[in-house]
């Protein structure tokens, strides 16, 4: 008798073993990477642990973290905030405060400045979250444009203005500072991309990240069953603004200071199309986007300056050097082409795994 299940059941283990040790493949990958110098022409303009490398994968990992966290209202709870680079930009500017003006320590600075972003979120939060919809999107806009503004005005010298604030560096730990220690800087990025992945995942396998997918799905049959769906929104408005603030904190150290630019309302419109590329709701899939959106921004800007891109006649070498072109092009094919962002595109290639040979068990009788 001939059977033909054993390679069903020899693939149900290799897929289980696969989604458990594949992060962790990729963690220890990145982890080991700066003892790598392997140079990739066209990828990067210099070896994978060069400095300039290192910096821009980190920053690749601070807004992969910071589109995670972002999913948190948008993909797993179905909540629209336009407002939300306002807690990047507390995070930003909290930690470069706390350091730069007040003196405190760089490791005290950066908790106060996370719980302090985690409180803010709540407050605003709180209001916002009376309304729905629309109108919810519109008010966390509101909030963010009124930070936005305050932070460009400078009251009493503590913002810098339009120019910024660079920190402090003598009161930043030695092994965070220069170049030579961009390698440090990686890491941590690493490590605050592993917080936040930790953080995101257990709320969404947890008994309250199910209430936010059904709050997400049917708001109403959530109500309807006995729980409160503001208080469910409050606490993932709440814990994604401190994984923001985290980010946010992050990225001072990245870039030596804050820039007014954090706090712009494009800078939350950035984080939408980093989820929506990657794939909302999915687990993977916001951190990717992320990731692979601030690659391309930054990669495209050294492509548009290029003697390449200088040479080519003018038709297109007006497009080719404006790197928003290049990215919203490839925005509008992505979702075209992969309605439910990269995460999804192992499924709608599936089908093409049925022309893969597949090896046959012989006959057992």
């Amino acid at each position: 008798m001939t059977t033909q299940t054993a390679p069903q059941v020899r693939t149900a283990p290799a897929r289980l073993r696969a989604s458990r040790f594949g992060p962790v493949a990729v963690l220890a990958a990145a982890i080991f990477l700066p003892y790598c110098g392997l140079r990739i022409p066209g990828v990067f303009d210099s070896a994978l642990n060069a400095p300039g490398t290192l910096q821009l994968l980190a920053l690749g990992l601070v807004f992969g973290a910071l589109a995670l966290g972002y999913d948190l209202l948008f993909g797993r709870t179905g909540m629209l905030s336009f407002g939300h680079a306002l807690y990047f930009a507390a995070g930003v500017y909290g930690t470069d405060m706390l350091v730069t003006k007040a003196g405190y320590g760089l490791w005290t600075a950066i908790l106060l400045a996370v719980m302090g972003t985690a409180i803010l979120a709540a407050l605003l939060g709180a209001v916002a979250l009376r309304t729905g919809g629309i109108a919810f999107a519109m008010v966390t806009l509101a909030f963010a444009q009124v930070a936005a503004i305050t932070i460009g005005r400078n009251p009493g010298g503590a913002t810098g203005g339009e120019e910024g604030l660079p920190m402090d560096g003598a009161k930043v730990p030695g092994f965070l500072v220069g170049v030579a220690n961009t390698v440090n800087l990686y890491w941590l990025a690493l490590g605050v991309l592993v917080i936040t992945v930790l953080v995101v995942h257990a709320i969404a396998d947890s008994p309250s990240g199910r209430v936010l997918a059904a709050i997400r799905d049917d708001e109403r049959r959530v109500g309807v069953l006995g729980l409160d769906p503001y208080r469910y929104r409050l606490f993932a408005f709440t814990v994604a603004g401190g994984l923001a603030g985290l980010a946010g904190a992050m990225y001072s150290l990245l870039i030596g200071g804050a820039t007014p630019h954090v706090a712009a309302s494009d800078q939350t419109l950035t984080l939408l199309v980093m989820v929506v590329l990657g794939g909302p709701g999915t687990r993977w899939g916001p951190l990717i986007g992320g990731f692979l959106f601030t690659y391309l921004d930054y990669r495209l800007v050294a492509l548009g300056d290029s003697d390449a891109v200088a040479g080519l006649p003018g038709f297109l070498r007006g497009p080719l050097s404006q790197p928003l072109f290049i990215l919203g092009t490839v925005f509008i094919l992505a979702v075209y082409f992969f309605p439910g962002g990269l995460a999804g595109l192992r499924t709608r290639l599936g089908p093409l795994a049925r022309w893969i040979p597949e090896r046959r068990p012989g006959p057992h009788t």
